[in-house]
């Protein structure tokens, strides 16, 4: 198994080095092999897996892989399962550090006593409220209503659909479902990984909140605002721990997790930890977008393939939604019955350019995928679509699809007004695979204030300008900021000094000094990795001139769906292919432990 390591490589390679000396020493013996097993170790938990696969892994010169595999075991800084050893080798052939087999442990542990059990509810009255909710049914399966009533069944309930699907909207109606069979007052948490993502999370919750066909006091039980899961949990500044955990649990009956498939195994394994045993968690995502930075794919790993459950609980479904859903002949595992995957864009028509190539990117078909992307002519009929198949992107070509894009942006920060200017820059980003070269962002961002310096719309070589975008890196507690959240610096009408304005908690906009920020960056284009979580209007999407480990089938489908309308990609046929042919896979127990 070859892994390149993320970002920070050069610390993880360093971290490597060190741990890989201590762990030989502490081992008296067997050099080779722990030398060989702790540096692929420590690259691979860098790259997000959260193990190595000894099977695919290379052999210290000397040895093959059952000799390693061997030499290992008679460690004693190597253990089996549920040994306390720096490093524990599974009866699979994964080798883990401690710490995240814990972790593994831990999360699925609690995810299927969750999944296994089973809540007491009125049936008249689940059934009575799906009607008012989701309609009458009958006839073919209604997912998002299925989806509904899982959650109202289960203490577990997992909802994965591509975009437009209707995850949040379906989670509003499910919440207020519960609160109706509630017999008293439901404390309900709603959370995201990023600050972006819990906006916009509270965003489309207010809205489909307001249009719900029930009473006063059941909107009511439904909360107006989204929390990051580090403010939730009580992130502490320097520090790995969390206020909230099992012997401080939060207060909450009710907890809904959106884009999940961005929080990595420590992450969920400490927020299931923090949370009361008889809550019920809701996770929200798409599992075929990437996967978190840190270690770990904890969605894809949870949700099932396709929607297929127990003879007994798909009887129980059937009997209150109204609708027979498929069942398995044989037994299914406790996360089967817990798990809905919603297949109906209502965003785009089934034959819009993006949805066609989202599908077929996800579906690994290369084929498909150019074929469409030629036979649209550059444009497909709806004009949702564009591919430019030109390797390069020269400024010239840039240029004039900034100033397009950028131009009701600039005229609001020239106005004053850092709510329409928030707005306004979600309309329009640029998105690419790397962070660093000739495509990467820090080169694009270079180049876009260029041009717009050139157009007159900032001025030339200074590093704080009205209109400046930036991205937040670091989590500030104190600032109640957090890594992802976006602000726009400029002067609102009579001040003299540029502030940043973010998006604040509780709705509205919030301003900082610039000297206050922690770590950000220029955000006129971003990687797809710190794109997830966000949508806009339109992506102009830029792929590397050549194949990279980087550019995967799942990074591909991520930037095609972060656009609401429109979608146009740079990139050349042969990147595009290496990039549907080459499918992300993370290293990981948890599939095994949780299914098996």
């Amino acid at each position: 198994m070859s892994v390149a390591p993320a970002a920070g490589g050069d610390d993880l390679r360093v971290l490597g080095v060190h741990l890989s000396a201590l762990l030989t020493r502490l081992a008296g013996g067997h050099a080779d092999a722990i030398a060989a097993a702790v540096g692929q170790l420590t690259a691979a938990t860098g790259a997000g897996h959260v193990c190595v696969d000894l099977h695919r892994a290379t052999p210290p010169p000397g040895l093959d892989h059952e000799g390693w595999t061997e030499a290992l075991r008679q460690s004693n800084i190597v253990g089996a399962p549920g040994e306390f050893k720096p490093l524990i080798l599974d009866e699979a052939g994964r080798l883990y550090l401690h710490r995240y087999w814990s972790y593994e442990q831990r999360l699925a542990a609690d995810l299927r006593a969750r999944a296994a059990a089973e809540a007491e509810v009125d049936k008249a009255r689940l059934r009575e409220g799906l009607r008012r909710l989701f309609g009458a049914g009958g006839g073919e399966p209604d997912w998002q209503r299925v989806a509904a009533a899982v959650a109202a069944l289960r203490q577990l309930c997992v909802i994965s659909g591509g975009p437009g699907t209707g995850k949040t909207t379906t989670v509003v109606r499910l919440l207020a479902l519960l609160a109706g069979l509630s017999p008293g007052a439901l404390r309900i948490g709603l959370a995201a990984p990023t600050g972006k993502a819990a906006a916009r999370m509270q965003e489309t919750v207010r809205a489909a909140r307001a249009a719900l066909p029930v009473v006063d006091s059941i909107k009511a039980m439904i909360p107006d605002a989204a929390s990051t899961l580090y403010r939730l949990l009580g992130g502490t500044p320097h520090s790995a721990s969390f206020r909230h955990h099992r012997g401080r649990p939060l207060p909450l009956d009710v907890l809904v997790v959106d884009e999940a498939s961005m929080v990595d195994l420590a992450l969920m394994a400490k927020l299931v930890d923090a949370l009361p045993a008889p809550a019920r968690l809701i996770l929200i995502g798409d599992k075929d977008q990437l996967a978190s930075v840190q270690a770990g794919a904890v969605l894809a790993d949870i949700c099932t393939r396709e929607n297929l459950y127990s003879m007994a609980f798909a009887g129980r479904l059937a009997a209150v939604t109204g609708v027979k859903v498929p069942a398995a002949d044989g037994a299914r595992p406790p996360p089967a019955d817990c798990a809905v995957l919603l297949d109906r864009s209502y965003r785009f028509t089934a034959g819009s350019g993006i949805a066609r190539l989202s599908r077929a990117v996800r579906d690994g078909d290369a084929a498909a995928a150019l074929a469409l992307l030629r036979d649209a002519g550059g444009e497909d009929h709806q004009g949702n679509l564009r591919w430019h198949p030109e390797a390069k992107l020269t400024p010239a070509m840039l240029a004039g699809r900034l100033y397009a894009g950028l131009r009701e942006y600039f005229d609001a920060v020239n106005a004053g007004d850092p709510a329409r200017a928030l707005a306004a820059f979600d309309r329009f980003r640029v998105l690419t695979a790397h962070r660093e070269g000739l495509s990467g962002a820090r080169r694009l961002n270079d180049v876009i204030e260029r041009l717009l310096a050139e157009q007159g719309w900032l001025p030339a070589r200074q590093p704080w300008y009205p209109g400046r975008p930036v991205l937040i890196g670091r989590n500030h507690h104190e600032l109640q900021l957090y890594n992802g959240d976006l602000g726009i610096a400029m002067r609102t009408a009579g001040a003299h000094d540029l502030q940043v304005w973010f998006a604040a908690a509780g709705g509205g906009v919030r301003a900082l000094a610039p000297a206050r920020l922690p770590a950000h960056e220029t955000a006129y284009a971003l990687t797809v990795h710190k794109a997830q979580g966000s949508e806009f209007d339109e992506v102009l999407l830029i792929l590397p001139d050549a194949a990279s480990p980087v550019l995967s089938r799942e990074l591909l489908y991520t930037g095609i769906t972060r656009a609401r309308g429109r979608t146009e990609i740079h990139g050349s046929a042969e990147v595009v292919a290496a990039a549907i042919n080459r499918a992300s896979q993370r290293d990981s127990g948890l599939r095994d432990a949780l299914w098996r």
